[in-house]
C-alpha cells in the first residue's frame, strides 16, 4: 500500500459523517497514514467547525445525513471555500446522485464500503490536484511580480532593431533563440516578447537548464507519475505543464545534455510527452523561447548539441549587444534600477549623482545590465556614492594595467583601437588556441589566479573563462 509522506506539518483532513463507528474508523485509519484528523457528526456541525478554526485540508463528507445532507453541505461548504477538495461517501450507488454531487462542486466520490487503497488513492490524488492549483495560482503571481520589475529599455540602433522584430513575432507562435553574454538582458527579451503575445495572461515559466543536473532537469521539465523513483509519493507537474498555453523559457539551452535534448526535440515536433513513470502522453501547447551565451554552432560542430534542436529552435534569432556596446542606453537603465530599488526598499533617492553616473558610463560592464542593477541597488541601500566610485575606478585601473602586462604584439591586431577595454571574445576568432592561453595565463598571474578577476579583466563571464581554462588545459 502506499505510504503517505509526513511532512512537518502534517495535512488536515475533517471527516463529517453521523455515524460514530465510521468516524472512529477513519480517524484512527488516518491518523496511521499522518494525516491531523478532526471529526463531526452533521452538516451543521461541519458549517459551524469552518467558522471558528482554519479551513482543512480536505473533507470527507457522507451524503446521507438527519439535519442537513451532504448534498446541501457541500454547496454551503464550496461557496465559502472554492478549491478545497472534498470527497463525498455513501452507500447510494445512484448516478444521479454522483452527478449531482460533481456539478456541486466535489472532488471525488466513493461508495461505501471502500477499501483502504481506494481511500488512500481518492485522498492522495485530491491533495495532488490542491497543490497544483496552488502552484499555477503562485506561478502567475510571481510572473505578474517580475513582471512590473522589467523595463525593455532601448534607445542604441540595434536594441531598437530588436524592439522592432519583438513587435514583428510577438504576436505570433513562432520559437525565437535568444543568443547574449550573460547578463545582457536575454530575460527581459523573453518577457518582453511574452507580455506582447496573445499568452500574455498564461503562465511566463523560467527553466535554467545549467542549474540543475541531468536527472533533476528532466523530472522538473516532465514531471513524473506517483512512484516514478523513491520519494516520488505524489504526481509532480513538469515545467512544460505548468506552462500550458502560456511561455516556456528554456535559459542556458546550451547546458543541456544530449539525451534531454532528444526528449526536448519529441516536445517541438509533437507537442506531447509523458512524465517520467508514466504510460500516458501529455499533450501540451506552449511556446517556446530559448537563450544561450555560448556558441552552439561550435558546440553542434563539437557534437555537444543536436543539430535538427539547434534549426528547431533557431527559427527568429534575436543577438542581443553587450552593455559596452550600447553605453547610450546606461543612464536610462540607472533611472529605471533607482526607480525600482526606490520603491523596493522605500528609499526616496531622487538621482544618481552625476559624478557617480559619470563613472558608471565610463566602466565597461562584464556583468552587463545584472551586474549594473547591482551597483544601483548598492547605491539605494547603502547610499555610498564614493565607495560606488572607488569601486569602479579601481576595477578599470586593474584592467588598463593588465592589458599592458599582455603580449600586445599577439593580439593588437585582434583588438579594435576603439575598443573600450580587452574582449576575450573577439580575439579568439583570430588567435591560435597557443596566444589565446597566453592570455590567459598572463591575466591569471596579473590577478594572482583570482580567476573572477581574471574574467572581469578578460570581458568575460566567469563561466567562460573556467570553460577556457578547462579546454585550453590551464595549471
Amino acid at each position: 500500500m502506499v505510504q503517505q509522506k509526513i511532512m512537518n506539518e502534517p495535512t488536515s483532513i475533517l471527516v463529517v459523517d453521523d455515524e460514530e463507528g465510521i468516524r472512529n474508523y477513519l480517524k484512527t485509519l488516518l491518523k496511521l497514514k499522518g494525516y491531523d484528523v478532526n471529526t463531526v457528526a452533521s452538516g451543521n456541525e461541519a458549517i459551524e467547525y469552518f467558522t471558528t478554526n482554519p479551513p482543512p485540508g480536505l473533507v470527507l463528507l457522507d451524503i446521507l445525513m438527519p439535519d442537513i445532507d451532504g448534498l446541501e453541505t457541500l454547496k454551503r461548504l464550496r461557496k465559502a471555500e472554492k478549491e478545497l477538495p472534498i470527497i463525498m461517501l455513501s452507500c447510494i450507488g445512484e448516478t444521479r446522485t454522483i452527478v449531482e454531487a460533481m456539478r456541486s462542486g466535489a472532488t471525488d466520490y466513493l461508495n461505501k464500503p471502500f477499501e483502504e487503497a481506494e481511500l488512500e488513492i481518492a485522498i492522495l490524488k485530491a491533495l495532488d490536484r490542491k497543490k497544483l492549483v496552488e502552484e499555477n495560482k503562485l506561478l502567475r503571481a510571481q510572473n505578474e511580480q517580475l513582471t512590473e520589475g522589467y523595463r525593455f529599455v532601448a534607445s542604441n540602433p540595434k536594441m531598437l532593431r530588436i524592439k522592432d522584430l519583438i513587435a514583428q513575432i510577438a504576436n505570433t507562435d513562432v520559437t525565437v533563440f535568444i543568443q547574449g553574454e550573460s547578463g545582457v538582458g536575454k530575460e527581459i527579451v523573453a518577457r518582453e516578447i511574452h507580455q506582447g503575445s496573445p499568452r500574455r495572461d498564461k503562465p511566463f515559466v523560467k527553466v535554467n537548464c545549467a542549474a540543475l543536473p541531468s536527472e533533476l532537469l528532466e523530472s522538473e521539465l516532465f514531471g513524473y507519475e506517483r512512484g516514478a523513483f523513491t520519494g516520488a509519493f505524489r504526481l509532480k507537474q513538469g515545467k512544460f505543464e505548468l506552462a500550458n498555453f502560456g511561455t516556456l523559457f528554456l535559459d542556458e539551452i546550451g547546458d543541456m545534455a544530449p539525451a534531454l535534448q532528444a526528449k526536448l526535440l519529441h516536445v517541438l515536433q509533437d507537442n506531447e510527452y509523458s512524465r517520467l513513470g508514466g504510460k500516458k502522453n501529455v499533450m501540451v501547447d506552449v511556446r517556446i523561447l530559448a537563450a544561450t551565451n555560448h556558441n552552439l554552432e561550435e558546440a553542434m560542430k563539437e557534437g555537444g548539441f543536436r543539430e535538427d534542436l539547434y534549426y528547431r529552435l533557431n527559427v527568429v534569432n534575436i543577438s542581443i549587444p553587450p552593455l559596452r556596446e550600447r553605453k547610450e542606453e546606461i543612464p536610462l537603465l540607472c533611472d529605471h534600477f533607482l526607480r525600482k530599488h526606490n520603491r523596493k526598499y522605500n528609499s526616496d533617492m531622487a538621482a544618481i549623482n552625476p559624478k557617480v553616473l559619470e563613472c558608471i558610463v565610463q566602466y565597461d560592464w562584464p556583468g552587463n545590465i545584472r551586474e549594473l542593477e547591482n551597483v544601483v541597488k548598492r547605491l539605494v541601500i547603502l547610499g555610498k556614492e564614493e565607495l560606488i566610485i572607488d569601486e569602479l575606478t579601481t576595477k578599470m585601473e586593474t584592467r588598463r594595467k593588465a592589458e599592458k602586462a599582455l603580449p600586445q604584439n599577439q593580439f593588437s591586431e585582434s583588438v579594435s583601437d576603439d575598443s573600450s577595454g580587452l574582449s576575450l571574445k573577439h580575439m579568439s576568432k583570430n588567435l591560435t588556441s597557443t596566444a589565446e592561453k597566453e592570455v590567459i595565463l598572463k591575466a591569471l598571474k596579473q590577478t594572482q589566479w583570482n580567476r573572477k578577476q581574471a574574467a572581469m579583466m578578460l570581458n568575460v563571464s566567469y563561466k567562460t573563462l573556467l570553460n577556457k581554462i578547462r579546454k585550453l588545459d590551464i595549471k
